[in-house]
C-alpha cells in the first residue's frame, strides 16, 4: 500500500480518462466558482476557467481524441461531435472575454456556456472517455496521461473558435511557439514511452 499523500496535492492520474475527468471535476467547480463571485473575484476565477478550459482542450484535440479515432469502434462520429460542442464553447468564452463579469449579460451568457460545457463533459464521459476506457489499450492510455501533461505545459491560455488544434490555436493567439512546444513535448514523452 502507498503512503499517504502529506503534501496536500492530488495524485497524478495514471491514465488518460482518469486524468481528463480530474480535470472535468475542476472545470465544474470553476464553473460554479464563477457565478458565485462578483467584480474582481468573478473576473480571476473566469480567467481561471478560461485558462484551464484551453489546456485541457487542446491536450484532447492534439492527443486524445486522434487516439480515439483509431481505438474506439466507431470513433470518428463520437468525436466530431465532441469538436462541434467545444467549438461552440470556445466562440462562447470568447464572447464573454469581452463583457464586464458583472454585466447581465455576462452572466446570462455565462449560464448558458456553464449548461454547454457540462452537457459537453457529461457526453465526453459517457460516449468517449467511458470507450477509451473498454477499448483502449491500458500502456497506451498511460502514455496518453503523460503526454496530456507534457501538452498542458505549453497549451495556449486562450481557445480560439475555429482552430482545433495546437497548431492554429497557436498561430490565432498570442505566441506562436506554442504549437511547435506543444507538438515537441508530445513527442518527447511518445519517444520516452
Amino acid at each position: 500500500m502507498a503512503p499517504p499523500d502529506t503534501t496536500g496535492q492530488l495524485p497524478e492520474s495514471n491514465d488518460v480518462v482518469a486524468l481528463l475527468k480530474k480535470q472535468h471535476e475542476e472545470i465544474r467547480g470553476l464553473l460554479d466558482e464563477v457565478l458565485a463571485r462578483t467584480g474582481r473575484e468573478r473576473a480571476h476565477s473566469f480567467r481561471l476557467l478560461v485558462h484551464l478550459l484551453a489546456v485541457h482542450e487542446t491536450a484532447e484535440e492534439e492527443i486524445v481524441h486522434p487516439y480515439a479515432r483509431q481505438a474506439v469502434d466507431g470513433g470518428e462520429p463520437v468525436v466530431a461531435d465532441r469538436l462541434k460542442e467545444e467549438e461552440a464553447a470556445k466562440r462562447s468564452l470568447k464572447r464573454l472575454e469581452e463583457l464586464d463579469p458583472d454585466a447581465p449579460e455576462f452572466v446570462e451568457e455565462f449560464t448558458a456556456l456553464r449548461e454547454s460545457v457540462l452537457a459537453h463533459a457529461g457526453a465526453e464521459e459517457k460516449h468517449e472517455f467511458a470507450r477509451l476506457s473498454r477499448e483502449g489499450d491500458p500502456a497506451r492510455l498511460q502514455l496518453l496521461a503523460k503526454a496530456v501533461r507534457a501538452a498542458e505545459a505549453v497549451a495556449p491560455t486562450h481557445p480560439h473558435p475555429g482552430a482545433q488544434s495546437a497548431t492554429k490555436n497557436a498561430l490565432l493567439g498570442p505566441a506562436t511557439a506554442v504549437a511547435d512546444r506543444t507538438r515537441d513535448a508530445v513527442r518527447r514523452v511518445f519517444r520516452a514511452g
